[in-house]
């Protein structure tokens, strides 16, 4: 997860007034598929075991929130256009805030400046 220390301190600046869930979709930058030279090896998943096994890697790194896997139908990264990442903030129902698309529109300092204004 890009910038994962930011998202943490997230979590705990702002966890009296937000719940935060990590969601884990598709591998973005998969071994096997387009990957940089400093990625973990993860190989594209073939089956909901593969990504439940790759969600452990970002579980070992201590989120400080819940992760769930999206289904191997990928219905969660569709719906949110999440591929391969991006933050929203959600209160009953509504979007809040939709981040651009991560790596280079990932920006926790936006979900900052919003959850101040709701604290």
């Amino acid at each position: 997860m890009f910038k994962l220390d930011e998202f943490k301190q997230l979590v705990r600046d702002f966890g009296d007034v937000a719940d935060f869930l990590v969601v884990y979709v598709a591998e973005a930058h998969s071994t096997d598929g387009w990957s940089f030279g400093n990625n973990f090896d993860i190989s594209e998943h073939q089956s909901l075991e593969d990504r439940l096994s790759a969600a452990q890697i970002l579980l070992q790194n201590d989120p400080l929130c819940p992760v769930v896997v999206d289904e191997m139908s990928n219905v969660s990264a569709i719906k949110y256009a999440a591929q391969p990442e991006r933050l929203y903030v959600l209160q009953a129902g509504k979007i809040l805030y939709k981040g651009k698309i991560g790596p280079e529109g990932y920006n926790p300092l936006e979900v900052r400046s919003l959850l101040q204004k709701m604290k």
